[in-house]
């Protein structure tokens, strides 16, 4: 039988481990809660100009902007991978998740540029002496105007021809009991075609959209002109939102479960102390009993 007074010591530990993850728990939960506001606030923003834009591409026709088609010098060049971890450990599969996804699409696919938010998925590159580019400005608070300074330098190198797109590897968020990596296509910026009625290539379709004509004011290229880089910055934006989101509501249940766990060590080393305790005073009885007959 252990020590009374090593058992002693476990329980004080694991007490003092139990009011650790539960203030972290409770930190974690605050977070989450302004996370959340942040997100659902700016997601009807999101999809509503992502919608318009798709609209406008559909009813406008083939319309060319280089946020669409890039630059015909750029088939070549890399594709740049933008992978959104956390700065902070204790989540639980949060970064796991991220980072699996993110290492199956590198191994599937080649001439690629890596960049990377987060110190847990830098950590984890440099382990495995992947070359990457790192985003170290981007925390929790981070404004609309950081994740901007980001859109505008991937546009512009996509436009000039220097990578030939982007996709952003984040934990979607879903709900507070689902979330999961994503891949997302950022650049070139694919509109949605919107679907005839008819079917694709028949007389009967064909003739529908060419019956159609709309008018925009001002014209269809200067709209888009405006509403693409809108949308990029937004979509970006939006993304970061989400893992952010997600990192919180992870972070919030594996601290919940440690401090279960942390509950329920303390209850087995209350008993185990117990048990000691017990023998501790039976074994003394006895040498008491044993004196006293020993005497008469």
């Amino acid at each position: 039988m252990a020590n009374a007074r090593d058992i002693k010591k476990r329980i004080k530990a694991v007490g003092n481990i139990r009011r650790i993850t539960k203030t972290m728990q409770m930190i974690a939960t605050s977070k989450f809660a302004k996370a959340q506001l942040r997100a659902t606030a700016s997601k009807p923003y999101t999809e509503g100009i992502f919608d318009l834009v798709t609209q406008l591409a559909a009813k406008a026709g083939n319309i060319s902007h280089p946020l669409i088609e890039g630059a015909p010098s750029a088939a070549k060049n890399p594709e740049v991978v933008l992978v959104i971890t956390s700065n902070r450990g204790l989540c639980g599969p949060y970064n796991g998740s991220i980072l699996r996804a993110a290492m199956a699409y590198l191994r599937a696919n080649q001439n690629l540029a890596v960049e990377v938010a987060g110190k847990k998925g830098v950590g984890f590159f440099r382990f495995n002496g992947t070359p990457i580019t790192i985003h170290t400005h981007l925390e929790d608070k981070t404004t609309y105007a950081d994740i901007e300074k980001i859109a505008n330098e991937l546009m512009n190198r996509f436009i000039t021809g220097q990578i030939r797109g982007v996709k952003l590897i984040y934990m979607k968020y879903l709900s507070t009991a689902r979330q999961k990596p994503e891949i997302l296509q950022l650049l070139p910026l694919k509109p949605t075609a919107v679907k005839s009625e008819a079917a694709p290539g028949s007389p009967t379709g064909a003739a529908k959209a060419a019956s159609v004509e709309y008018e925009f004011s001002p014209p269809a290229e200067i709209l888009l002109a405006d509403l693409l880089p809108v949308t990029v910055r937004a979509t970006l934006f939006q993304c970061y939102n989400d893992a952010i989101v997600s990192e919180h509501v992870a972070r919030m249940v594996a601290m919940k479960s440690a401090t279960d766990n942390a509950g329920k060590m303390g209850k087995y080393f209350t008993r185990k102390y117990n048990r000691a305790r017990q023998s501790q005073i039976t074994t003394e009885l006895t040498e008491i009993i044993s004196g006293a007959a020993a005497l008469e």
